[in-house]
């Protein structure tokens, strides 16, 4: 199923409209402060000079080749491209994890398997991992990413939550069948630019990159992305407070729910019901994401603000 979190329309359709903290996706809450745009950025059609900054500002951050860098309109529209640029017939997703995945390569014609061991992932010839992992935060270092690598054909290694732990990053020494995806909006907590990258081989990047288009990224999100993956002292104090963050959100949650798993943008705890769950913390103006394929698994993003922190609390302390 192609279900997803941010759907606060329905978490207000049901529970009346007000001030909503939305936790059901892993998009930082506490985002990076763009300065005001250029009108360059609004007015014109964005220009090769555009996108050349913004591809070395990600190759610096990311530490690979600039012409192993390809911007597009999020790491969703990778998802959904590379089934149709990429060869073979048999893919296989470690599971459970992002459902776009597996959805994206079953519309484009490719038999998907679904399997939980990584050693599985060699007979098929293109394989998905998604490190580290939604909604569990299962991840792998990069040199046992190398490993898998040298199992397949092709692997696709999404990185959309690994802004927060560099150290589990492949991107810097990618071996060459490896395509990596990173994701913006999640770490920087802008999501609304739809900004996300393909790091890989340049030959497999040119093919994605006529699938795209010739503007696949807005000029508005060229002009940001680059000054905001240039910000050193924001991230490098972003990966701290969000692992502190996590840490926190896991000391009120934890009395009440055992911790499955999670990265440092969202919490994943079991619950004895997640529907009920998830209802209860929206009558306190807190949408969470449950999965429709799993009972007892509730996902928290993380509070951006103490303020927010005080209301999660307060949710808890009510509920006794």
């Amino acid at each position: 199923m192609r279900d997803h979190g941010g759907d606060t329309d329905r978490a207000a359709g049901r529970f009346g409209r007000g001030d909503w903290i939305d936790l059901s996706t892993g998009i930082n809450r506490r985002a990076w402060v763009p300065a005001p745009l250029s009108a360059h950025a609004l007015a014109d059609l964005p220009t090769g000079a555009d996108q050349a900054r913004l591809r070395a500002a990600a190759a610096r951050r990311f530490g690979c080749p600039q012409d192993q860098v390809l911007p597009l309109a999020g790491a969703s529209a990778a998802i959904q491209l590379l089934p149709h640029v990429l060869t073979g017939y048999h893919a296989a997703v470690l599971s459970p994890t992002y459902n776009e995945h597996a959805a994206s390569l079953s519309a484009a014609g490719w038999q998907v398997q679904r399997v939980t061991d990584p050693l599985r992932l060699a007979a098929a010839d293109l394989a998905v991992i998604v490190n580290p992992n939604n909604p569990d935060g299962r991840s792998f270092t990069p040199s046992e990413i190398a490993d898998l690598a040298g199992m397949v054909a092709h692997l696709v290694v999404d990185e959309s939550f690994a802004d927060a732990r560099p150290d589990l990053s492949v991107a810097a020494r990618r071996p060459d069948n490896v395509t990596v995806l990173r994701s913006f909006g999640k770490f920087w907590g802008l999501a609304g630019l739809r900004l996300g990258f393909a790091l890989g081989a340049p030959d497999l990047l040119a093919r994605l990159a006529e699938r795209a288009g010739p503007w696949p990224v807005a000029g508005p999100a060229l002009e940001i992305g680059a000054a905001a993956l240039a910000d050193d002292a924001w991230h490098a104090d972003t990966v701290v407070w969000l692992s502190e963050a996590a840490l926190h959100l896991d000391q009120i949650v934890t009395p009440h729910w055992p911790l499955v798993g999670g990265t440092h943008l969202f919490r994943l705890y079991d619950t004895p019901d997640a529907e009920t769950a998830r209802d209860r913390l929206a009558r306190a103006g807190i949408w969470s994401r449950a999965f429709p394929w799993h009972k007892h698994w509730l996902r928290l993003g993380i509070p951006g603000h103490r303020d927010e922190f005080d209301r999660v609390k307060a949710a808890f302390t009510a509920a006794g």
